[in-house]
């Protein structure tokens, strides 16, 4: 392919080719132009899901177009998607994010090309293309989140993963254990990729440092109520009277509302970020509501648990679920946080059993539940295991300024 011609999708609000109000109308003019841009997304969507699968070696973490859509109008992260074609058909894709905020110069880019139409330069035109964009807009730092599978799971040889994964949902990652020396270990010195995968390989010869290395774990569902109720006890007794639990389904209770934009604001500060230089990202109550709002159009109901400070009377831990409307997938965990001067007492086991619990009721019957955490967050990852979440593959995050 000697000619790459790269366009920008213009995504739509909808993906109705017509809106319902006009369905007995003249389509008019701009009707197949509708059509057109809801078909490329749509395709476009599909190819990032297809790629990602193929990494990880299954598809558990797809979001449907449908699922997506909200996102790609969110006021406070601006996106953007461009796609390459051959013979009409949607061979690469590349998005650009950023944040709202004027001060912010971080913008978060990735790239999909389909393995068939790998080796001709599309991945390296696209690249070139949303870094173009990013620094047109004055952005001078670009992370990058990408999936990469591994033989083993990360931190376990090669009999520990294999073993924990086996026997519900995908294994941990595709292909046999990956010796010491094709590992790239994150500046960290927590978690690696694999140094030969074409993704990490594509990454460093573009510049890229990989910052950080987060692990995808899966917890089967149901989970096992004996190791659950060992776990419900001790959160409690340690969480003692200070701390009450709360949970609901949906928007967050107005009573909670600035509270919940609090957690989610530290969630960019507090959380390890390894050596990636994340922006702060500044919540308020009216992005909170709104954010909530979009997500109840996404195919994705949302569970909550949070633990309130009783002498304050202020939530300071917090952790969500979104439940996709087809029980046959897997939920995907959220925002998990405990604020800094609340730590010590167990309240991330505590908010997580509890929104385990209300699962259990309210949604009963779904396969397993995914989640990603930084691989030095040995906290985090502890209440994980506790749980019975089981490593399946990594997420490279990739830093370079421009």
């Amino acid at each position: 392919m000697t000619d790459i011609v790269i366009d920008e999708i213009v995504v739509p609000r909808t993906l109705e080719p017509r809106p319902v109000v006009d369905r007995d109308a003249d389509p008019g003019p701009d009707h197949a132009d509708r059509a057109d841009r809801v078909a490329a997304y749509v395709e476009a969507i599909a190819l990032e899901n297809a790629v990602q699968a193929t990494v990880l070696g299954f598809g558990d973490l797809d979001f449907s177009p449908a699922e997506q859509l909200p996102q790609w109008h969110d006021p406070f992260t601006p996106r953007r998607l461009f796609v390459v074609r051959a013979e009409g058909r949607i061979v690469g894709q590349a998005t650009y994010e950023t944040l709202s905020d004027p001060a912010v110069t971080t913008c978060w880019l990735w790239v999909a090309v389909d393995p068939e139409h790998r080796r001709r330069g599309l991945g390296t035109a696209l690249l070139d293309h949303v870094e173009a964009v990013a620094r047109a807009a004055g952005r001078t730092d670009v992370i990058s989140f990408v999936a990469s599978g591994q033989g083993v799971a990360s931190g376990q040889d090669a009999t520990s993963g294999q073993d924990a994964a086996s026997g519900s949902g995908p294994a941990a990652g595709p292909g046999p254990a990956t010796a010491p020396a094709d590992r790239l270990e994150a500046s960290t010195g927590h978690g690696w990729v694999p140094r030969t995968s074409s993704e990490v390989r594509f990454a460093l010869s573009r510049g890229y440092a990989l910052g950080q290395v987060e692990r995808i774990s899966r917890l089967p569902l149901p989970v096992d109520e004996e190791a659950l109720a060992a776990i419900r006890s001790e959160a409690l007794a340690a969480a003692g009277d200070e701390y009450r639990v709360h949970t609901w389904s949906g928007p967050t209770p107005r009573r909670w509302q600035s509270d919940v934009a609090a957690m989610a604001t530290a969630l960019s500060t507090d959380a390890p970020m390894g050596d990636v230089p994340e922006p702060e990202d500044v919540w308020t109550v009216e992005r909170l509501v709104e954010a909530e709002r979009r997500r109840a159009t996404s195919g994705r109901a949302s569970l909550t648990a949070a633990a309130e400070h009783v002498p304050t009377g202020r939530l300071v831990a917090c952790s969500d679920l979104a439940v996709p409307d087809d029980a046959s997938r897997p939920l995907m965990q959220q925002m998990t946080l405990v604020r800094r001067e609340h730590r010590g007492h167990r309240l991330g086991w505590l908010v997580k059993v509890a929104n385990l619990d209300r699962l259990a009721v309210e949604k009963p019957g779904r396969p397993a539940v995914l989640t990603f955490n930084a691989e030095e967050n040995r906290p985090m990852l502890a209440v994980n295991e506790a749980v019975g979440f089981v490593p399946i593959g990594v997420e490279g995050v990739w830093h370079r300024p421009l």
